[in-house]
């Protein structure tokens, strides 16, 4: 009878992974809270890391970007808290953002359902360094990393007569307090561009910022962002993206449209109902500085409006 001596670095094969669990590694992963492996399995994979991506140096700043810990802890996110924003972060702790999918559909001529990976595997991310104004006068300055949303757009083919993109934010009230707590609010989030916008060099899908995978707090795992305007345009937490013939409504424009436009581009000319537009707060230190026709970047997209859209 043939016994065979185990070797010091064998283990009984009852105790290995099975392979339908090893497959689902990143998955696990992602799953149990790790959001920095994301970016770290392609590597132990053979594939070159996502995170940190190459900079394009074509976005510069005026300014130093905003210290990590102020970007990631000082959030406007309604769905976890609608009124402190620094305790955002500690209200993120039960959403589940993986396995993610985002549904793209509406007057296109290849609607498609993208889950996280697709995304990362279909478009070669960059890092842009990119201020980011929100209405209520404060600002930072911040590297994203993305790829430009006209990409995803070209992918899926839209129909001459789309007009417009809608954006869906998540749903999920069990796991977004915030939601819970204001149900009288018209949700989910929901905002739109027109076309031309969605297809402007500046306007990136993002999947993350500081050369690390988004965090919860800062729209995981994809959210758009759109530099010249302010910040509630630049929708979190993304599921669903339509395409559409007729100006969509949006969340805030909803809730109050006196005071939030379709359009809401930064315009320090512009005041507020409630407060001026003409100077911003710098977090952390909120130090003042003038507020910039769109936000600094009129060369870009100044050609999109007759100076009226506002």
């Amino acid at each position: 009878m043939l016994i065979r001596k185990r070797k010091g670095w064998e283990i009984p094969e009852r105790e290995a992974t099975p392979e339908s669990v090893y497959c689902r590694r990143r998955e696990i992963l992602l799953g149990a809270g790790f959001l920095g492996l994301e970016g770290l399995v392609p590597a132990a994979e053979g594939k070159r890391p996502l995170y940190p991506a190459k900079r394009n140096p074509e976005f510069t700043l005026d300014r130093p970007v905003t210290e990590e810990w102020a970007a990631t802890g000082y959030n406007n996110f309604y769905e976890f808290d609608p009124q402190d924003k620094q305790a955002v972060k500690d209200k993120v702790g039960s959403f589940v953002i993986s396995p993610w999918k985002m549904e793209v559909t509406g007057l296109v001529h290849k609607p498609k359902t993208f889950d996280l990976d697709d995304l990362l595997d279909m478009f070669p991310l960059e890092e842009r360094l990119y201020r980011m104004r929100c209405v209520e006068a404060w600002s930072m300055a911040a590297p994203w990393t993305g790829f430009p949303f006209s990409n995803l757009v070209k992918l899926v083919e839209p129909k001459a007569e789309a007009k417009y993109v809608r954006f869906w934010s998540a749903s999920k009230p069990k796991e977004m307090p915030g939601m819970r707590s204001t149900p009288w609010y018209p949700w989910p989030f929901f905002e739109g561009l027109r076309m031309d916008e969605a297809m402007n060099p500046l306007t990136m899908m993002v999947t993350g910022v500081y050369g690390k995978p988004l965090p919860k707090q800062n729209g995981a795992p994809v959210r758009i962002v759109t530099p010249w305007k302010y910040g509630y345009k630049s929708p979190k937490s993304i599921v669903k993206i339509e395409f559409v013939t007729k100006e969509p409504p949006t969340f805030w424009n909803k809730l109050q449209s006196s005071e939030y436009g379709f359009y809401s581009n930064v315009n320090p000319h512009k005041p507020h109902p409630r407060w001026s537009q003409a100077s911003e707060k710098v977090i952390p230190n909120m130090e003042r500085r003038p507020t910039l026709l769109y936000n600094g970047y009129e060369k870009y997209v100044a050609g999109l409006y007759n100076g009226k859209e506002f």
